[in-house]
C-alpha cells in the first residue's frame, strides 16, 4: 500500500481532479479519498509556530548582562579553483 498525500484546488465547478500517476499499468486498485479542507488562519502565537509556551518570555533579554560580540574573523581563504 503506497499513501500520497497533497494539497490540491477544487475548481469552480466544485469538481476535484486528480492526475496521479502509479507506475502500475493493467490491475485493480482500491483508492481511499479522504477531504480536509485546508485551513489558512494565520499563527498569531508563536506556539502556532511550533515554539514551546513561555519560551520568547523566559529567554528575552538572558544576554543583557553579556552581549553577544562577533569577534575579527580574519582573512579569507583564498582557494584553488581549479577543482
Amino acid at each position: 500500500m503506497n499513501s500520497i498525500a497533497l494539497k490540491t484546488h477544487v475548481g469552480p465547478d466544485g469538481r476535484l481532479r486528480l492526475n496521479i500517476p502509479t507506475g502500475l499499468t493493467d490491475t485493480d486498485l482500491e483508492v481511499i479519498v479522504i477531504m480536509q479542507p485546508v485551513i489558512t488562519k494565520p499563527a498569531t502565537k508563536p506556539e502556532d509556530l511550533g515554539w514551546l509556551p513561555g519560551f520568547f518570555e523566559q529567554t528575552f533579554g538572558s544576554f543583557k548582562d553579556e552581549p553577544l560580540e562577533r569577534p575579527e574573523q580574519g582573512e579569507y581563504e583564498q582557494r584553488d579553483r581549479s577543482q
